[in-house]
C-alpha cells in the first residue's frame, strides 16, 4: 500500500507552474505536471496521480523543457505517494 506524503508545492514553484500553464509553447506533458504541482499548493492531502507522475518524468527527461517547467515537474514528482517497502 502506498504511504501518503505531506509535501506541498512552494509559492516559488507555484509561480513557475503558473508560467508554464500560461505559455503557448509548452507541451502537454509539461502542462500536466505543472497543473498537478499547482493543484497541490497548500494542499498536503493531495497526491500526484500516476498519469501526472509519468508526464512529469517525461517532461524532466526532455531536453526541450524549460527550467520553470522542470521545476514544476520535479515538485509534482516529489508529491507522489511513497511506495511501502516490503520485507525480503
Amino acid at each position: 500500500m502506498a504511504k501518503k506524503n505531506s509535501k506541498v508545492t512552494s509559492k516559488s514553484v507555484a509561480k513557475k507552474a503558473s508560467k508554464t500553464l500560461s505559455s503557448g509553447s509548452t507541451g502537454k506533458k509539461s502542462k500536466s505536471a505543472a497543473g498537478s504541482a499547482l493543484s497541490q499548493t497548500g494542499a498536503p492531502k493531495k497526491q500526484t496521480s500516476k498519469k501526472a507522475a509519468t508526464a512529469a518524468s517525461k517532461a524532466l527527461s526532455d531536453g526541450r523543457t524549460s527550467k520553470a517547467s522542470k521545476s514544476a515537474a520535479a515538485s509534482a514528482l516529489a508529491q507522489t505517494p511513497s511506495k511501502k517497502k516490503g520485507k525480503r
